[in-house]
């Protein structure tokens, strides 16, 4: 089992490294670029509500995949479902911070956000059973 969570730990850093190497080269981030909040007005509420899509999009679907797995099996049995879940709650979110990035940059913030929520999904032997015994 401990090779199958590493397996999955790896896939986490890679998207997780993919995705900061991305906001450094190409969103040219500074700490002057992250202190100044953009102007909000209703034109760019659409860009605020992808952070929140997302968080909310990639947890319903893994709550949702879960959900559909047999209680009696062993953890071993459930976790390539789980292993998928996991996946794909991090391609959203993957996804929103770089749609952030490359439609409105102003809010690189906010995807910035995502990356850090992101990160703090690393998967562990405890964050599985708690989430497979759910």
């Amino acid at each position: 089992m401990n090779e199958k969570i590493k397996t999955l730990q790896i896939i986490h850093l890679a998207v997780c490294a993919g995705t900061i190497l991305v906001y450094f080269f190409v969103g040219e981030l500074s700490i002057e670029k992250l202190k100044t909040i953009p102007s909000i007005n209703s034109s760019s509420a659409i860009y605020l509500s992808i952070p929140v899509l997302a968080f909310v999009l990639s947890t319903f679907l893994f709550r949702s995949q879960l959900k559909q797995i047999d209680p009696k099996l062993k953890t071993e049995d459930k976790f390539p479902i789980y292993q998928t879940a996991s996946i794909t709650r991090w391609a959203i979110l993957e996804g929103a911070a770089f749609l952030i990035l490359f439609l409105k940059s102003d809010f690189v913030l906010f995807g910035v956000l995502i990356i850090v929520y992101l990160v703090f999904l690393r998967p562990t032997e405890e964050r599985i059973n708690n989430d497979l015994t759910n």
